[in-house]
């Protein structure tokens, strides 16, 4: 089986067989006596169980891939083309086993005190910039505003208590990896702004020769 789970009884010398791991991979649970780790993060989420994040590790930095965070810029002129477009862009976080982590639920306020209890870093599962930023577009093309955000990983395991015992014990452990933003300058690694071109598609060139606009210069949502 590609997930084991780990389990614990309620006393305080835990047997064999009050001990097992859920792996990260999400499998069936096995007539009804082994849950997935999804069925143990929902109740974590829920607070149908008692859960904390253990023994949380954070992990280098690094910069996230880029994305696009403004509308497009389109050029129908004969001449290089400037102008200022505002742009927004908000990152959120990860994990492993449940994806998104909800700003406000259940879960991001737990991974919130664990890492504050260990490193003094106030963690955030989520990070909105704007900002305005000079476009400048050559003649036929088109040109957008593209930001990579500083990312970060933490390593740890849930463990959800239950005050009876369900799918047949009192603790149950979900080890998890949560990607989520860091501060501009982590470890060294800084937020990446940039102006992007490419040339027009067919299709895009048609809309330069509409009466709307051509010979113009226009924006549009990407």
């Amino acid at each position: 089986m590609s997930r084991a789970l780990r389990y614990g009884g309620r006393t305080l010398a835990l047997t064999a067989s009050a001990l097992g791991t859920i792996a990260a991979a999400a499998v069936p649970a096995v007539a009804d006596e082994q849950p997935t780790a999804e069925q143990i993060m929902a109740d974590c989420a829920s607070g149908q169980g008692k859960c904390s994040f253990n023994s949380p590790e954070i992990g280098q930095a690094y910069l996230g891939e880029p994305r696009q965070v403004s509308e497009l810029l389109y050029n129908c002129t004969a001449s290089p083309a400037s102008q200022s477009m505002a742009w927004a862009d908000t990152v959120g976080s990860s994990h492993s086993v449940g994806g998104s982590v909800t700003v406000g639920g259940g879960i991001e306020g737990i991974i919130t005190a664990s890492v504050t209890a260990t490193y003094n870093y106030t963690w955030q599962s989520s990070r909105t910039e704007t900002s305005t930023f000079t476009v400048s577009v050559q003649p036929g093309e088109v040109g957008w505003i593209s930001r990579a955000q500083v990312m970060q990983r933490i390593s740890g395991t849930w463990q959800t208590h239950y005050d009876d015992p369900k799918w047949g014990h009192y603790y149950w452990f979900v080890p998890d990896v949560v990607t989520g933003p860091a501060p501009n300058g982590t470890d060294g690694k800084h937020n990446a702004v940039v102006v992007k071109s490419r040339k027009m598609t067919a299709e895009e060139k048609k809309l330069c020769s509409s009466g709307a606009h051509q010979d113009s210069v226009f924006t549009r949502g990407g």
